[in-house]
């Protein structure tokens, strides 16, 4: 598909902090395709398989973790982008990296990270994507990070829109690379954080629906899937129960892919430029105001029902208090850091607990639990609740 003129051009790049020099000798690939397979080939990245989604440390294989929800974003993301005449693979590249700043256990570890590091500045899974792929992942010998361009970075940065009060972290990358931060992000930044919703929306139903914490029927109070699954049954009357909330996933999906389509159609203007984009006073990708209150409707359910489930609540207390507990025993003595760790540690704050919160931040939920039977002799139990 022809790319249109709203759409970000490799081509025409704002460029990387670093100057390269390696034309042509890693392949005939664009800008944002060297973006996107530099995040794929990443550390951060791979961790991803082991840290919490939605169950922590799940006995089954069949829960999502971060990194098949990241690659699910991707795939929505990718749709919406081709249809919309947009850049596919910086649309990749955005939907794969904008979980890699997660701690392990997900949202009971970023709050544990974010009290612990209060006096230094607090913690921002957001922001600290931006730290991961700009100081810490070093693979290379001649620059810091993965010196993503500017577009990527941007697109990390305001997904869900501009930033007019920058956390430590992320005002840090900004001073060295600045990125517009009170403007609007590209669309291919706005279709990840859009493809973002669909997919956790409607995958972490089909995770809940399997560990037994949501009920069909409790779903089925939600009018508007009640009448997406009886057309389901009618249609397909004689597949088993399982088969058709599967059904009811992807159609689901698929009714709000059509209905950011045919939104955000209606409010790009004929030869509207990517300069006006970012000029928006509101952003361009989004859901229809039905569908928007639906989806609002669908998330209040999700967290009545499965995020704040008593269960839930016991199990991410239990990790919260891992991370804290283990933030606190590299504090107190830095010796039980790894030796490259230690020997990298700052000697004044507050660089030196942001120094341990990285390290800690970028634990899978099993080195975490590893960590701490050998520190403490023991992991709390219940840790898993699936």
């Amino acid at each position: 598909m022809t790319r249109a003129n709203y759409a970000a051009d490799p081509a025409q790049s704002r460029g990387r902090l670093y100057e390269e020099n390696r034309e042509g000798s890693r392949g005939p690939r664009s800008e944002f395709q060297r973006d996107r397979d530099r995040i794929i080939h990443s550390i951060a990245f791979r961790r991803l398989k082991n840290k919490t989604q939605v169950f922590i440390a799940p006995d089954g294989d069949h829960y999502r973790t971060r990194l098949t929800h990241s690659l699910e974003v991707a795939q929505i993301g990718r749709v919406i982008a081709r249809e919309l005449g947009l850049d596919e693979d910086l649309t990749e590249a955005l939907c794969l990296a904008h979980d890699i700043g997660h701690p392990p256990f997900g949202h009971a570890g970023e709050a544990a990270l974010s009290a612990a590091m209060n006096h230094a500045g607090g913690f921002d899974h957001n922001a600290h994507t931006l730290r991961v792929l700009t100081r810490l992942e070093s693979p290379y010998c001649d620059h810091p990070g993965l010196n993503l361009t500017w577009e990527t970075l941007e697109g990390l940065a305001k997904h869900n829109g501009p930033i007019t009060a920058p956390n430590w972290a992320l005002a840090g990358v900004d001073a060295d690379f600045p990125l517009a931060l009170g403007d609007f992000p590209s669309l291919e930044a706005q279709v990840a954080a859009v493809a973002d919703d669909i997919a956790y929306d409607n995958h972490d139903i089909d995770d809940g629906l399997r560990a037994g914490f949501l009920d069909v029927d409790e779903l089925l109070s939600l009018d508007f899937v009640a009448d997406l699954f009886r057309r389901i049954e009618a249609r397909f009357p004689d597949a088993p129960r399982e088969t058709q909330l599967r059904e009811l996933t992807r159609s689901q999906i698929g009714l709000m892919v059509n209905d950011v389509l045919e939104q955000t159609r209606s409010r790009l203007r004929p030869g509207m430029t990517i300069a006006d984009v970012r000029g928006s006073a509101h952003a361009l990708v989004t859901f229809s105001p039905d569908m928007a209150n639906r989806e609002r409707r669908l998330k209040r359910f999700m967290y009545e029902k499965l995020y704040y489930h008593a269960e839930q609540i016991e199990t991410a207390e239990r990790a919260r208090e891992v991370v804290a507990k283990l933030f606190a025993a590299y504090a107190q003595d830095n010796q039980l850091l790894p030796n490259p760790w230690q020997e990298a540690l700052p000697p004044s704050e507050p660089h030196r607990t942001r120094h341990i919160a990285d390290f800690v931040a970028g634990m899978t939920d099993f080195y975490a639990m590893q960590q701490c039977r050998k520190i403490f002799g023991h992991v709390p139990s219940g840790l898993s609740n699936v």
